[in-house]
This record gives C-alpha cells, sequence and structure tokens, in this order.
C-alpha cells in the first residue's frame, strides 16, 4: 500500500500540469469563440481539451486508494471538526475518483454502453460535497488563527477605558451610545479586517488552500448547473487553481496540513 501511495505522487506532477494546459484551453477556447476564431481552430482546441481530459483521468487510476489511505489518517485527528471534515472529504474524494475511473474505461470503451452523462454528475457531486468540506475546513482554522491573534493583540494592548465614561453614565439623557454607533461598528469592521489580512499574510499555506478551493468549486457548481458561470469563467478558475496546486508541490510547506 505504502509503495502504491508513494508512486502515485510521483504522477501528481504531471497530472496537475495537464490540468492546468486543460482549463487554459478551456479558457482560449471561450476567448477565440468570443472573438470570432474560425470554427475549425475552436474545433481543435476542444479536441485537444477532450483529450488532456481523458490523460488525466488516466493518471487518476487508482487514486481512490490513497484517498483511503488520507481518510484512515484523518480519522485519528485530536480535533473533532477538522476530523469530520477530513475524513468525510476524502471518502468523497474516493467516490469521485472511483467515479472518474469509471468513465475513463467508459470514453475507451472498456465498458461499453455506460450511462456518461448520469456518471459524470454523480462524479461532479461527490467532488462537490469534498470541496465544500475542504472550505468549512479552512474557514475553521481561519476562524481559529484570527481568535488567536485577536487574543494575542489584547493581551500586548489592554483595553484602556474611556476618558468621560462617568459623565455619560451621570447624563444618559444625552444619548451618546446613539450618536457613537456607527463609528464604533466602522472601527469594530476595520478591526476585524486587519485581523484578517494579518491571519490570511502571515499564513500562507492556509491562504494559497482557501483560494485554491474557492476558485475550484464554481467548477462542479457550473458542470451540474446548480450556478452557470460559463467555460471561460470555469476555464480562469481552473488555471488559477492548477497553477496553486503546481506550487504547493514544488514548495511542499505551502500544502495545508494536516
Amino acid at each position: 500500500m505504502d509503495s502504491w501511495v508513494r508512486f502515485n505522487s510521483q504522477s501528481q506532477a504531471k497530472e496537475r500540469v495537464i490540468r492546468a494546459a486543460q482549463y487554459a484551453c478551456t479558457l482560449l477556447g471561450y476567448t477565440l469563440q468570443k472573438g470570432g476564431a474560425a470554427a475549425e481552430l475552436h474545433k481543435t482546441i476542444g479536441q485537444l481539451e477532450a483529450h488532456m481530459s481523458l490523460t488525466r483521468k488516466l493518471l487518476r487510476l487508482g487514486n481512490s486508494v490513497e484517498a483511503l489511505e488520507s481518510a484512515k489518517r484523518a480519522i485519528h485527528l485530536s480535533d473533532s471538526v477538522l476530523r469530520l471534515c477530513l475524513t468525510i472529504s476524502h471518502l468523497n474524494r474516493a467516490m469521485y475518483f472511483a467515479c472518474d475511473n469509471v468513465l475513463w474505461a467508459g470514453k475507451t470503451g472498456i465498458i461499453s454502453k455506460l450511462d456518461m452523462k448520469k456518471w459524470s454528475e454523480r462524479s461532479f457531486r461527490y467532488y462537490l460535497f469534498a470541496l465544500i468540506l475542504n472550505l468549512t475546513r479552512d474557514l475553521y482554522e481561519l476562524r481559529l488563527l484570527i481568535d488567536c491573534e485577536a487574543r494575542h493583540r489584547a493581551s500586548k494592548h489592554p483595553p484602556s477605558p474611556h476618558p468621560g465614561s462617568a459623565d455619560q453614565l451621570s447624563s444618559p439623557s444625552s444619548s451618546p451610545v446613539a450618536l457613537n454607533a456607527p463609528p464604533v461598528m466602522l472601527a469594530g469592521l476595520r478591526r476585524q479586517l486587519r485581523l484578517l489580512a494579518t491571519v490570511l499574510y502571515s499564513n500562507p499555506p492556509l491562504s494559497l488552500d482557501l483560494l485554491k478551493n474557492s476558485c475550484d468549486i464554481f467548477i462542479p457548481l457550473d458542470r451540474l448547473g446548480i450556478y452557470s458561470t460559463g467555460s471561460g469563467f470555469v476555464g480562469l478558475c481552473g488555471l488559477t487553481s492548477s497553477i496553486l496546486s503546481i506550487l504547493t508541490l514544488i514548495h511542499p510547506w505551502l500544502k495545508l496540513k494536516p
């Protein structure tokens, strides 16, 4: 099992480079169509994209095993939220890859008379649910880090009493709270935005994972017809997330753990 996981990880770089090229073709095809390019050129780009998609499916054969191994590791995490999100996410990825393998077998003719539309929708549903859980995990970790940063700042700079607070309490008729509510709310919003920017800047793995999953989620949403964005936007999102994935392979410290 360990040998297979090591062998499978070596093909991930090739798969992600081809994924980037596939979504680049999607974006290029949309651009050519909008620019009024020749139909023959647009057809060639579409065929190239289809070939790349089939090649990726071949490279992902057996990825279900790796996803199941990841689920076995995640089930032992001490944090209950991370344990739930990551375990179910990896199980959905395993089902997504299994459906993807069936689609590859159908497109290559190994399985005849396969309902490609049904299996494709089934595959994207598993993919969508896995991405929702990944985003939930990202937001959960982001919330924890923001709370930690807020406590750290509060310990360094404890709040001081507002001058004249006693006067305000002795004369409630002036209603200072009502008059100062909007500035106080804006100051609180700016403080939260600064905390968010600080946390994201100081945690590149979390920032990249959040951005990657946010881009990826539009792909199954569009394919399932839940939220149609068009091939151009899907191509841009897929290309962006693929480049971010390649970065985590080149620089492993950028990969979010666990």
